[in-house]
């Protein structure tokens, strides 16, 4: 017979069957730890990268595959809804997607930290991949992406290293264990986990070095790379434009500038980061169906002949009434001149030019030789091209939307054949020749604003239009119902600029209203009603607000 009362006591009845146990719970700031590291790799390598390409950061290369293979349809989609915007936006969307991942990652990690360091450097092996393919890009490039991932596994194993902190004598872990003051001693008051590990100070400490050690050498670099920019003397040109007249801006309050400010000129480009690109090492490549080929330095390129022009630029991706259309003066070096002397062979048509990130614009040949100021552009308003706006050199070309024509970041011209060669847009559907359709639009008012009319119960409407290389002939509005009425055009400065416009509505009367414009270009043509979404080859449609005379 057992005698029970010699069992030690176990503090709970026998009888009384044992409490489930409770599965362990996943700590909050194991997601947190997730989310941490990510951040990690991603300050890291991004202040690495500022000593190498902009897309040798891994954001940079993932979000610039994107929108390789995003469709036309929804580039237009975004553009119309986000503008200029549109690059903002996928990088939200990136970083949230990015916070989920990680987070998943970093709640692994509070069970099985090594599996989720596996992941984690899985995750930056991938961004890796990514960093390679972009076309400005060395394997060398691919070392911030490596520096970021290291940083980032070690910051995660040392985050997650409290998930595995061992459980104190009752069952309990971490600072949750009860421990009565009376029970425990000043040497053990403080739990595994109440203060950081060793090691989590020493990686924390290490990680916080390599950091500052990157941004130090990355902004290094570029302040070397601003100091050349800074240094560049934009070059006197040989054949100035004519001084544009008062009489282009018309006087009605609101109207935007005749000339289009750098800073306020749209930007619509594949690139999620401006490259920055050395003058010093930059050249030019002419070759493809030509006698001989050319290569041209950047001082060499400033030698050349300078012409000043005033071209207004459009995107094919603006709506009916949109602002993705800016007017400036730009300095540069005609293309004809190039490519007669590199000798287009007979039977070549196109041209197809290449930025040093890898995008690519189909130019008809005949648009590049046919007398328009079509140039290898290096100044902007009597500036050097802003970095966001192509330094050191783009092309700008009258009457051709910008995805054929307006390359940006320029390094490369093949003289080719459209039935050889498509480009980054036409590949993907776009017309390949890209001529821009006549088009007008009102500035004022804008949709839903009010108008205040005057002692004679007029207002003054007003706005602009564009057909470049055929310039415009005749603008009129219609308001609600009523007749087609003459507006009253700017002065003309050449037909490759907008024009502005000027209606006074004589007899306008209180309430709301609905006004449409329509322009006829330098050929006698009439714009067309008939609306069409921008691709695949432009937007058209007479532009209609609604507005309130008050």
């Amino acid at each position: 017979m057992v005698d029970l009362r010699s069992r030690p006591s176990t503090g709970r009845d026998p009888r009384r069957p044992a409490a489930p146990r409770r599965p362990r719970s996943i700590p909050w700031w194991s997601a947190l730890a997730g989310i941490a590291s990510g951040l990690v790799l991603l300050a890291v390598s991004g202040l690495c990268s500022l000593a190498f390409s902009s897309s040798s950061a891994p954001w940079i290369a993932v979000g610039g595959a994107f929108v390789d293979v995003v469709p036309p349809g929804l580039k237009d989609l975004v553009i119309g809804l986000f503008g200029t915007r549109d690059k903002l936006v996928l990088g939200i969307s990136m970083l949230l997607v990015y916070a989920v991942v990680t987070g998943l990652i970093g709640v692994l990690g509070a069970r099985h930290a090594r599996a989720a360091a596996v992941l984690l450097a899985l995750l930056g092996a991938a961004a890796g991949v990514f960093v390679l393919t972009r076309a400005q890009n060395s394997a060398a490039d691919v070392v911030p992406t490596l520096a970021g991932t290291v940083l980032a596994v070690v910051s995660l194993l040392a985050l997650v290293s409290r998930a595995g902190a061992p459980p104190s004598a009752d069952g309990h872990r971490g600072r949750d264990a009860p421990s009565p003051v009376a029970e425990t001693s000043p040497a053990t008051a403080t739990s595994p986990s109440a203060a950081p590990p060793r090691r989590a100070l020493i990686a924390g400490t290490g990680v916080l070095a390599a950091i500052v050690a990157a941004g130090a050498q990355g902004i290094a670099t570029s302040r070397d790379l601003s100091r050349k920019v800074a240094q560049f003397v934009l070059p006197t040109p040989r054949k100035r434009a004519a001084p544009i007249p008062a009489g282009a801006q018309v006087d009605v309050a609101g109207m935007p500038p005749f000339v289009t400010p750098n800073g306020d000129f749209y930007r619509i480009d594949t690139a999620l980061a401006v490259p920055r690109v050395d003058p010093t090492s930059w050249s030019l490549r002419i070759h493809g169906l030509v006698d001989r080929e050319i290569e041209l330095d950047f001082s060499q390129l400033l030698a050349e002949p300078m012409v000043e022009s005033h071209v207004t630029l459009t995107c094919v991706s603006n709506v009916v009434g949109g602002d993705l259309a800016g007017n400036a003066t730009w300095i540069g070096v005609p293309v004809a001149r190039l490519l007669e002397r590199a000798g287009v062979q007979d039977g070549a048509d196109m041209v197809l030019s290449r930025s040093t990130d890898g995008f690519t614009a189909s130019t008809p040949l005949e648009a590049l030789t046919d007398g328009r100021d079509s140039l290898l552009a290096v100044g902007m308003n009597g500036s050097p091209l802003p970095p966001e706006h192509g330094y050191p050199v783009r092309m700008v070309v009258p009457g051709l939307y910008g995805y054929v024509s307006a390359t940006k970041w320029l390094t490369e011209l093949t003289v080719t054949r459209f039935a050889d060669q498509t480009a980054y847009w036409t590949s993907r559907g776009w017309s390949e020749r890209g001529p821009i359709k006549t088009a007008s639009r009102i500035d004022v008012p804008r949709e839903g604003k009010d108008l205040e009319a005057d002692g004679d119960g007029a207002v003054m409407l007003g706005g602009t239009a564009w057909a470049q290389h055929r310039g415009v002939r005749a603008v009129q509005v219609q308001i609600d119902d009523g007749d087609w009425l003459d507006a009253e055009l700017g002065t003309a400065v050449t037909s490759d600029t907008w024009t502005q416009w000027a209606l006074r509505w004589a007899d306008a009367r209180p309430g709301e209203h609905a006004a449409r414009v329509r322009a006829t270009d330098g050929t006698g043509e009439l714009q067309t009603s008939q609306h069409a979404d921008p691709a695949p080859n432009g937007a058209s449609g007479w532009h209609t607000i609604r507005f309130t005379v008050a």
